[in-house]
């Protein structure tokens, strides 16, 4: 039985969780009088180094920026190609298209909707300069069995917008791969702070370069400008920098976000195991993105799989039927190759892709909502389906 009132409120797909520290960190840096990136920032920096496992972490303003920085460390410019999939957030191919190189989109696998080694396999050409890996949904692509299948001159780069806390096939967590890792801290990610990203990786050389890179290429930034007032600031430039540097007033929020990871990764896996209940009962069924319950997961999304044909409604039609039930489900994504901005990159044969992107549809989840939230999803769900 569904249930006969709809909730008054809009169940928003993603909704962060902040608490008073959260408040009390941004007050707290506001008095300081130094809201830039100083101190907070390099504090979060260490913090995340420790959470990851990874050697170095460097914050940027965005995992857009992160991405970018990613390709251009690895000399990533003009007749290069890029290989990454269709199925994900434009930022991920956008980063290729800034530097000018050419985007070759692959496929992925329909259970997981990852990109596999198979699928990049098919797609290198001796232009091949990097392959961006997406950690879909926050499930841990098999980054290792794709490393296998390339060529020593190509790089990976880790696209881990989603995968903060998700762990590898092998148990170890997405970050200290030897990869640039990069990471997003965008409203509605497992850690959020409105906006900013990270790379983590483990060669200090190039996260100097980084540090520097993400500041117009300043050897020295403002804080160590400022806690040393009788050095000579050096100014000289030596190469084209950027402005993509974190502030204080965001990294105090990470800091405090980064202590209750715990208490939303519990959270977020109880909610993914009410969903994975009750869907089971569904008719006609729905298919769960693979390993959604696994440790190799983070649930920052939890994607669902409708039926195709037997008089059902449509994906569309499902989605805008949830969201007139107050419920925020969302569509992750649309495939890049069908967008006019891409659709001269001639790519072809993804026929899972295709496939999926008709039928997939996000459900709510995040530390804002509740296990009785998901039931009334699925309720929700249920009838519109019928």
């Amino acid at each position: 039985m569904s249930r006969s009132v709809l909730r008054k409120d809009y169940l928003a797909f993603g909704k962060p969780s902040f608490s008073e520290e959260e408040v009390e960190a941004v007050a707290r840096v506001l008095r300081s009088g130094w809201v830039g990136m100083g101190p907070e920032t390099a504090a979060f920096e260490r913090e995340l180094q420790e959470f990851l496992g990874a050697p170095c972490v460097v914050t940027v303003n965005s995992c857009t920026s992160a991405l970018f920085l990613s390709l251009l460390l690895h000399g990533v410019g003009p007749g290069d190609e890029v290989i990454c999939p269709s199925l994900t957030w434009c930022s991920t191919a956008n980063a290729a298209l800034f530097l000018g190189a050419r985007v070759v989109f692959c496929d992925v696998d329909p259970d997981t909707l990852c990109v596999t080694a198979e699928t990049v396999r098919e797609r290198l050409t001796p232009q091949t300069r990097a392959v961006v890996v997406v950690h879909f949904g926050g499930l841990a692509a098999d980054v290792g069995g794709i490393r296998e299948v390339l060529p020593g001159n190509v790089a990976i780069v880790e696209d881990a917008a989603h995968a903060l806390g998700a762990r590898y096939p092998d148990g170890t967590p997405v970050g200290p791969s030897g990869n640039l890792t990069c990471f997003s801290f965008y409203a509605n990610k497992n850690l959020s702070t409105g906006e900013g990203g990270a790379i983590a990786l483990r060669d200090r050389e190039m996260a100097a370069r980084l540090h520097s890179l993400r500041l117009h290429a300043m050897p020295v930034d403002a804080w160590k400008r400022y806690i040393h007032p009788t050095t000579v600031p050096d100014f000289a430039l030596s190469e084209l920098g950027y402005k993509m540097n974190y502030t204080d007033l965001q990294a105090c929020i990470g800091r405090v976000q980064l202590r209750r990871q715990r208490e939303f990764e519990s959270l977020r896996l109880r909610i993914a195991r009410r969903y994975a209940e009750l869907l089971a009962n569904l008719s006609p069924p729905v298919a769960l993105q693979a390993e959604v319950l696994s440790p190799r997961h983070a649930r920052h999304l939890f994607t669902v799989r409708l039926p195709s044909g037997g008089g059902g409604p449509s994906r569309d039609r499902v989605l805008l039927g949830l969201r007139a039930r107050n419920v925020g489900a969302s569509i992750h994504y649309p495939p890049l190759h069908t967008m006019p901005l891409y659709r001269g990159t001639g790519a072809k044969g993804l026929p899972n892709t295709e496939d999926v992107c008709a039928k997939i549809l996000t459900l709510p989840i995040g530390p804002s909502m509740s296990p009785d939230d998901a039931g009334y999803v699925v309720d929700q769900l249920r009838d519109v389906m019928r």
